[in-house]
């Protein structure tokens, strides 16, 4: 894998870093502020939000200038952010520093995907994605569970004030390892467009949504529901949160890898076992060990799910792969705004804080319905495995193999 790799995952760590840390925060701001949980998880919510409304409106901006400037914009502006949410006089300043921050994350991640791809061979593709968001993915080994314990420690400013310094380092490494790589000639907005009107792009959008959001459903709420459900102190957050990201990193390579051999049987195992896992949590999560083992396989079968579907996407949005891929990470955290506005209502509701698990079992089913549906219509749409002598398939995109 090249080097230029290791670049973006550096300022993948910074990122999934500020993403993931604030649920081990939440207490902690909420009770700096004054507000309750499920108000402090507009804080998810809104970051959420605004990396979905940031990813195509970031990519448009960028597509006149090369792709290595726009990433490294995008690194000052997540830098910006977090050092507002770090001096944040108030609930609702940090929120809006929560949103500038979460402008950068769409666009990252999809322009750092095209990027990524195009480094390696078409069959490593899924590999080059899955290298880059090995940064996200290790940021909840190391960065979330070291910012987690800062913030319960020292203050949850130092937290976001060592999440900025993180930019910082990424953005750097962005400006030296990666190649300068000019926009494609010949590619307009319109053309970015009409990728969307596939509706198999569509479809795995609808199924980052679900997917991906059954995970948040449950883990925006870990630290309320791990310390008054299953009975672990405060601190005990930190390495839960370590094992969630251990999960992450397993399953960010198993889906990388097998995203490039069988796509979709990876997309009906990993959302089919996610659904049934995240049901039993409601259970499991009455029992310390068993709880601490739960998150792990949330964390490994939640990510297993992200290469498949970001190299869905690109392959789907034949030539027209960059405002897509930034929709589709938007797509990820419409997901994460969903079930964590869900999760806080049916806690507020009187449900209890592992009601949440449940919401994110019905959303998961539903993208591996979605999944199967995808399947269905594309086998319909494929051309005959035979064609008669003399003829050629009416669209050659598709002997792609998916």
């Amino acid at each position: 894998m090249p080097l230029a790799l290791l670049a973006l995952a550096i300022g993948a760590f910074g990122i999934g870093t500020t993403e993931f840390v604030i649920m081990g925060l939440l207490p902690e701001v909420a009770g700096d502020f004054g507000v309750s949980i499920p108000t402090a998880g507009y804080l998810v919510t809104g970051y959420a939000l605004g990396v979905m409304f940031g990813a195509p409106l970031m990519t448009v901006l960028g597509t006149r200038i090369s792709r290595k400037r726009m990433l490294m914009l995008l690194m000052g502006l997540f830098i910006a952010g977090n050092l507002l949410s770090a001096l944040a006089p108030s609930f609702g300043v940090m929120l809006t520093g929560r949103v500038v921050a979460s402008l950068a994350h769409g666009a990252f991640f999809g322009i750092g995907s095209v990027v990524a791809a195009d480094l390696v061979a078409p069959d490593k593709r899924a590999g080059a994605i899955a290298s880059m968001f090995t940064g996200l993915t290790v940021a909840n080994v190391v960065g979330v569970p070291l910012g987690t314990l800062v913030g319960q420690s020292v203050g949850w400013r130092v937290t976001f004030g060592i999440v900025a310094a993180l930019g910082v380092v990424g953005l750097a490494g962005i400006a030296r390892l990666v190649p300068d790589m000019p926009k494609p000639e010949g590619v307009r907005l319109r053309h970015e467009l009409a990728a969307l009107k596939n509706v198999q792009v569509l479809l795995a959008m609808a199924m980052t949504v679900l997917g991906f959001g059954g995970v948040f459903a449950a883990i925006t709420y870990i630290a309320p529901m791990m310390t008054h459900v299953a009975g672990f102190a405060d601190g005990s957050v930190t390495w839960l949160l370590v094992l969630f990201g251990l999960g992450m990193v397993g399953g960010n390579i198993v889906g990388g890898r097998y995203a490039d051999r069988a796509l979709m049987p990876m997309l009906y195992v990993s959302l089919g076992a996610l659904a049934v896992v995240l049901a039993l949590f409601t259970l499991t999560a009455h029992d310390k060990i068993a709880a601490a083992v739960t998150i792990a396989l949330i964390g490994a079968l939640g990510f297993a799910t992200v290469p498949p579907l970001q190299k869905r996407v690109l392959d789907q949005a034949h030539g027209a792969p960059t405002l897509a891929s930034a929709l589709n990470i938007g797509a990820f955290n419409l997901g994460n705004a969903l079930s964590a506005w869900l999760g806080g209502l049916v806690i507020a509701a009187g449900f209890g804080y592992t009601a949440p698990n449940w919401v994110g079992a019905v959303l998961a089913a539903a993208a591996l319905v979605l999944a199967f549906v995808s399947a269905a219509l594309e086998r319909r749409s494929d051309p005959p495995a035979t064609v008669a002598a003399g003829s050629v398939p009416a669209d050659p995109r598709t002997a792609v193999t998916h």
